[in-house]
């Protein structure tokens, strides 16, 4: 917690939780500040994504970018976070969105979520097709969301000049990127990160789950498959040996009923 105790303790050891909200767990005790009240009609499954994924994309679009109607988007990398920047560029208007991942499936999904062209990075230089597309100059934004130097630096030369390359994956720590100094100053280009796509969670979270209900963002094709609670384990087998497409939900049991002095929350991971 804030004040460096623990509020669980497994044989007299202190157990930590992920952010301070804790992962996996049909109750937590967490940080007032770090509680956001969600809509009764919002599922959990939403919940639990607008969470993470869907603010980190959309918000790196919206919030940090502040990406304009009828500009040009490329997003590298189409996970759960890269679909997210990529329904993000669609909800802000741009275009082209250019969708780019090793696998064609992933791909395929980025159509589903707004993407106008695809590129697969097994098949050529990414950069010059995407200077192609776009008349030569590159686009006007470009998304990383895988975070490796490789990654970092093809979002770095595929914007125009003028343009933005943004950061939004997480990257090792020891992830270095040589970039070209002289093409960031003869271009005019500009480099930022963001951190959980600089949302505000008590002002975005509700906004998200509006857009969610009123079918204005894809939610529900983000899930590929669910877990009970106690089938963690196989989710986690099943998203390192590739085979998740996008995410997996877990499931949880119904909230206990409140108890007499308790505050009980709708907790999802």
């Amino acid at each position: 917690m804030h004040d460096g105790t623990a509020r669980v303790k497994l044989n007299g050891e202190p157990v930590n939780q992920m952010a301070r909200i804790g992962t996996f767990s049909e109750e937590v005790v967490c940080p007032a500040e770090q509680v956001v009240k969600i809509r009764d009609d919002l599922p959990f499954s939403h919940a639990a994504i607008i969470g993470c994924s869907v603010a980190t994309g959309i918000g790196a679009v919206i919030r940090h970018a502040r990406v304009p109607a009828g500009s040009s988007v490329l997003v590298i990398g189409c996970g759960g976070v890269g679909l997210n920047v990529v329904q993000g560029a669609r909800l802000a208007g741009a275009s082209p969105i250019i969708a780019c991942d090793l696998r064609d499936n992933k791909l395929d999904f980025a159509k589903r979520f707004g993407a106008t062209h695809t590129i697969n990075a097994t098949a050529g230089d990414v950069v010059e097709r995407v200077r192609a597309m776009t008349g030569g100059l590159g686009v006007d934004t470009a998304f990383d969301a895988i975070g490796s130097e490789q990654t970092a630096l093809q979002v770095i030369e595929a914007v125009a000049p003028g343009g933005r390359a943004v950061l939004v994956g997480i990257p090792a720590f020891a992830t270095r990127a040589p970039i070209n100094p002289s093409q960031i100053v003869y271009g005019e280009k500009v480099i930022s990160g963001t951190y959980y796509g600089s949302v505000r969670p008590d002002v975005d979270f509700p906004i998200l789950a509006d857009l969610d209900l009123e079918k204005k963002i894809n939610l529900d094709d983000l899930i590929s498959r669910t877990y009970r609670f106690e089938e963690i384990n196989e989710g986690f087998r099943a998203m390192l040996a590739g085979e998740v497409d996008r995410f997996d939900a877990v499931l949880y049991k119904r909230p206990s009923p409140r108890r007499p002095g308790s505050s009980v929350g709708r907790a999802t991971d």
